[in-house]
């Protein structure tokens, strides 16, 4: 339970970052939905899914390579210099290309005349793609509050400068006769402004990250390089695989929708793809603790009783987040504007799906400390072909909906081809038993929840409120342990 608690306090600071600066980050999607039209939010959609798949191409599994040679390594200081000036290398390589067919790219994706967008993309991903080492760095020291800063700062710019470039700017040039903000605004809100806002902040992270960029020596061992490589190769298929999973759709869906709604569509389903964030959010937090906390844990003998203590309490914390989200959509759903409403069906399916993502992660840890990483990339490429598969074939069909079913089927393979295979090589007692019963509490307790409808929302939400109190009683009663380390926090009783 020690090392439990050792987990969740690493995941509590590095949350700092994940979820209060990705919630404060979110808080931007109220105002993207209530100033862009449907057909104006897909070109941001559309691009920054492209953005996420790049994202993993431009860092090639290096991350998890540096975490795993800085654990066996003799001089990690090398390891880090040789992942850090490998990125270095190639992101300067595909900038000098991309930039050179700027006018082109913008041409294949439709946005003639909007090469800016194009210029401000490719920077976004270069100069995240200089960070990531860094920032991988202040995870394996365990500097998470360098980290949480660092991660804060960057969206407390970015949202800034949307709300100057989409709100105070305009507002300034229309009511104040500021003509000389004609250079920076034509009165009306622009999507580049998310671009601009995002291409400055990341330029700005860098700038932090100097301290830690500096530790780095300029060479790069070839040996060594070679082979954290290989080592990372089947991770970038994986990691790749997985990316492609989560955005596909929505580089789909503007393909395969009707013409006349294709852009409207998209729209719609990429800003109400953004309540799965909860779910995210949390995911994203226990990832950045959980990889090297993982591999520091593999050298011990109670290593797989550790790894399955940590799987239920987070899928604790998953059905729990399901539960709440569900039973009170009536007031979540004001995160998005009326116009995007149209798309709210989708986010059971989305929740759900990114919880077995979840736990797919968890379940990652056995070929991943085993160095069977060639597993992690199939069970992806697999994921991958159910994605684009049932994607081309729902969409038609029954509109975005089927990319959301898409998106559901696709984790729940994979999550079930892991715990399979990883059972017979690297064998971890998990309680299904838990499992089972917390999956069904979440569901049940939504289903019964949908079927009030009092004409008293505020009635509404108590009696939603007990059901969701309600599911963690049952919950605590099931975990003497959690019970026992919360009696140390709160009086409750035995």
């Amino acid at each position: 339970m020690g090392k439990v608690k050792e987990l969740a306090g690493q995941t509590a600071v590095y949350g700092l970052s994940s979820i209060v600066g990705r919630i404060l980050n979110y808080l931007l999607v109220p105002l993207y939905t209530r100033v862009f039209l449907p057909h104006e939010s897909a070109i941001y959609v559309e691009l920054y899914a492209y953005m996420a798949i790049l994202a993993v191409v431009l860092t090639y599994g290096m991350e998890t390579a540096f975490f795993r040679y800085s654990e066996t390594h003799s001089h990690p200081q090398k390891v880090y210099s040789t992942a850090f000036n490998s990125i270095i290398l190639t992101t300067f390589l595909f900038l000098l290309l991309t930039l050179t067919f700027k006018d082109s790219i913008a041409s294949w994706l439709g946005y003639e005349g909007k090469t800016e967008y194009i210029i401000y993309f490719l920077l976004i991903l270069g100069f995240d793609a200089l960070s990531a080492i860094p920032f991988a760095w202040l995870r394996e020291q365990r500097k998470a509050w360098a980290f949480a800063g660092i991660k804060l700062a960057n969206i407390f710019i970015n949202i800034a400068l949307n709300l100057i470039l989409i709100l105070l700017l305009p507002y300034l040039f229309n009511n104040y006769g500021y003509t000389w903000l004609g250079i920076f605004t034509k009165g009306k809100p622009e999507v580049s402004a998310i671009f601009i806002s995002n291409m400055v902040a990341s330029f700005a992270t860098l700038l932090m990250l100097w301290p830690t960029i500096k530790k780095a020596s300029f060479n790069i061992n070839l040996k060594l390089w070679k082979e954290m490589f290989l080592y990372a190769l089947p991770l970038l298929v994986y990691n790749l695989a997985g990316v492609v999973n989560e955005t596909i759709d929505r580089v789909l869906l503007k393909h395969f929708l009707p013409p006349e709604t294709a852009i409207h569509d998209l729209g719609v389903y990429g800003m109400c793809f953004k309540f799965s964030v909860f779910i995210v959010i949390f995911i994203q937090a226990f990832r950045y603790a959980a990889e090297p906390f993982f591999f520091r844990q593999a050298k011990e003998k109670d290593a797989p009783t550790t790894y399955a203590m940590v799987m239920n309490y987070f899928i604790i914390v998953c059905f729990g987040m399901f539960a709440g989200i569900m039973l009170f959509m009536d007031v979540i759903k004001f995160f998005v504007g009326p116009m995007y409403y149209a798309g709210l069906p989708i986010v059971p399916l989305l929740l759900m799906g990114h919880i077995f993502l979840g736990i797919y992660y968890n379940l990652s840890v056995w070929y991943k400390i085993t160095g069977k990483t060639m597993y992690g990339a199939w069970f992806s490429l697999i994921g991958t072909a159910v994605t684009i598969g049932l994607n081309i074939f729902l969409i038609p069909r029954i509109g975005f909906m089927g990319s959301a079913w898409a998106n559901f089927s696709c984790y729940l393979l994979m999550m079930l081809l892991s715990y399979i295979y990883g059972q017979k090589h690297y064998p971890i007692p998990y309680r299904l038993d838990k499992f089972f019963l917390y999956l069904t509490l979440s569901v049940a307790f939504w289903l019964i929840g949908a079927q009030i409808h009092l004409p008293w929302l505020g009635l509404n939400l108590v009696i939603k409120g007990l059901l969701f109190i309600l599911f963690f009683i049952i919950v605590l009663r099931k975990e003497p342990e959690l019970r026992q380390a919360l009696q140390t926090i709160l009086p409750l009783k035995k």
